[in-house]
């Protein structure tokens, strides 16, 4: 898909506040309310953006956080599926260099961690080697991209 100057505009404001409504874009932007509209949906139509609310762990009760970096001698994709299933796993994402695949996880304490490394991505078909990579704490986490 290809960005105008207006949609990567919108992006950037709805990046600074996902809340922002149409009338305030369209006040950014110079376009109508209804126009911006049709914008904002064609650019989630498109995959281009989300709009979600984003939580913090931590005052959900989830302060046990990690990274798992799983190793596979199988199909990448059927293990990422998998561990895409297991409770507590927020994210996957496929990589290049001595991991096949990182999850992100979140607990509520360090056994259930251990449970969801031991009991379950250790188990699944295809996984040769899991390490955990506990965080102490998220040091920078941006919603803004650079170039939009």
């Amino acid at each position: 898909m290809t960005l105008d100057e207006v949609d990567r505009v919108l992006l950037r404001e709805l990046q600074r506040d996902g809340r922002a409504s149409y009338t305030a874009l369209a006040e950014v932007t110079g376009l109508s309310a209804p126009a911006v509209r049709q914008r904002v949906q064609r650019l989630r139509d498109e995959g281009v953006v989300q709009i979600v609310g984003v939580t913090d762990p931590m005052a959900l009760g989830l302060p046990v956080m990690a990274l798992i970096g799983v190793r596979v001698d199988s199909d990448v994709h059927e293990v990422a599926d998998r561990i895409s299933e297991l409770s507590g796993v927020i994210y996957v994402v496929l990589t290049a260099g001595s991991f096949d695949l990182f999850a992100e996880v979140v607990c509520r304490e360090p056994a259930e961690l251990l449970s969801v490394l031991n009991d379950h991505v250790k188990r699944v078909p295809g996984v040769t080697r899991a390490e955990a990579f506990t965080y102490f704490g998220i040091h920078t986490h941006r919603f803004a991209w650079p170039g939009v």
